[in-house]
């Protein structure tokens, strides 16, 4: 077991090897964002929180609190009009863990950047990850987080074990699956509401080295996809696709199926990791560069780059989970108004039937995007009352906000998904009903008994009101 002055030297690692990828996103200010950057709010303060042992009195602040670390969700789930924000990224410290376990137990501002600059050389990796590492140890279990294995390891919360939670009455409440339990699974995808994460422990797995074992493979059709699913889910803990949906015709989509698995030899773990010089968007690309007609350019080149049908190799685990991280603020390729990100779930049974009906809306709108991804997830149920992720096919898209002209197609989006008793992922939605949410999440009025009376949320204020 570490000890404390482990865990500093292991902070002061982390912390150097992060910096040189991306700054912390702390100290934005009363505009501060969500990473879609839509809608645009105004807080009336955003306090630091240094010290798990200092924090401000919560309960006289005057205005509802909301946790905000870096911004990573893509909606207004991690804002707060009108109301205080709490930055915890500044809780970043390490406090234990167990070599021989891997159980880390660390604050909950720690990011898993952090957590992968200092483990994966020590032979360990994430549980769970999501699509990019700039995310807080507090905001993956808040949106109980899910990544490319999911069939195998289910959700982020699957692996916490224990957290403790600051009320707004100044309680510390440490919530575990035996300890205050039904706290425990309101917190778990509990969108931050239940109270402060102070820190929180989960177990890390263990590698032989950095490198993933993948299989590229290009499809012409949604049922090829389904097929290479069915295939891959046994024996690939890691699978995704990258779908184009503008081709058209009986196929519906194609794309590139990505399955991996955690190379096991001893001899790439000798190799240096080579460090890639982050990209960056300098500014906001004008309105009229993503269009129909480019995002069709950007996927005929993507699809035609893979010349074989399938494509074996070895890459280090950055551009395999995090492609996107390479490229610091690639929201602004959507430009200033910003954009939606659209995740939703749909049923095994009924689901090849949802997926052909959403994916032939969404192509006869005429709305394109750059970064549409489709997998299966799987069997594994997360003990959250909010999680997101159920057996089924899960879709996610990015649109550039237009207006109404994008509100209106995501409804009718929302509309097909509850038809087929499906679901949409509240940390990625920034205008979904009142009545879609209560639908698709009807634990909702249960969970709701758990909020912490001084915390609350642009998105909680939106989806829990009354449905006329």
């Amino acid at each position: 077991m570490w000890n404390l002055s482990t865990s500093e030297q292991l902070e002061k690692e982390a912390g150097v090897a992060v910096q040189a990828q991306e700054p912390r996103l702390s100290g934005r200010g009363e505009e501060a964002l969500s990473w879609g950057r839509y809608p645009r709010v105004k807080h009336t303060r955003i306090i630091p929180i240094y010290w798990r042992s200092a924090v401000p009195d919560l309960e006289n602040i005057g205005q509802p609190v909301l946790p905000h670390a870096y911004g990573r969700s893509y909606g207004d789930s991690c804002l707060n009009e009108n109301g205080v924000l709490l930055d915890v990224s500044h809780l970043n410290r390490f406090i234990s863990f167990d070599e021989e376990s891997g159980l880390l137990c660390c604050e909950a501002g720690v990011s898993l950047a952090e957590i992968l600059a200092v483990m994966v050389p020590r032979g360990w990796f994430l549980p769970v990850s999501p699509g990019t590492k700039f995310v807080s140890v507090g905001g993956a279990i808040a949106n109980d987080i899910h990544g490319k294995n999911h069939h195998a390891g289910g959700t982020f919360g699957c692996h916490v074990v224990r957290l403790k939670l600051l009320r707004s009455d100044g309680q510390r409440v440490v919530c575990s699956p035996t300890e205050n339990p039904e706290l425990f699974q309101a917190t778990i995808g509990g969108l931050g509401l239940t109270g402060l994460i102070l820190w929180a422990e989960f177990k890390l797995k263990r590698i032989a080295n950095p490198y993933i074992d993948v299989e590229h493979i290009r499809f012409a059709s949604l049922e090829e996809f389904f097929a290479l699913s069915a295939e891959s889910d046994q024996d690939f803990e890691y699978t995704v696709s990258w779908v184009d949906l503008l081709v058209g015709g009986e196929a519906l989509c194609r794309g590139i199926f990505t399955r991996g698995n955690h190379n096991t030899s001893s001899e790439p773990a000798r190799k240096q990791l080579k460090r890639r010089l982050p990209l960056a968007v300098p500014f906001n690309l004008p309105q009229f560069v993503l269009n129909k007609l480019t995002v069709k350019g950007f996927n005929e080149l993507y699809y035609h780059k893979q010349l074989a049908k399938r494509v074996q190799t070895i890459t280090s685990y950055d551009p395999f989970f995090y492609p996107l991280d390479s490229i610091h603020e690639w929201n602004r390729l959507y430009g200033k108004r910003g954009f939606l990100q659209y995740q939703c779930v749909v049923p095994f049974v009924g689901g090849r039937e949802a997926m052909r009906e959403l994916l032939g809306h969404i192509r006869r709108s005429g709305a394109g995007s750059f970064l549409t991804v489709l997998k299966e997830f799987g069997e594994i149920a997360s003990p959250g009352m909010l999680s997101f992720p159920r057996p089924g096919l899960t879709l996610a898209l990015d649109f550039a906000y237009a207006g109404q002209k994008t509100l209106r197609l995501l409804e009718e989006l929302d509309a097909i998904v509850r038809h087929y008793g499906g679901a949409v992922y509240p940390a990625k939605d920034a205008r979904m009903s009142a009545e879609s949410f209560q639908q698709f999440y009807p634990r909702w009025q249960e969970f709701a008994q758990y909020i912490d009376p001084h915390f609350s949320s642009s998105f909680w204020r939106r989806v829990s009101a009354k449905s006329s």
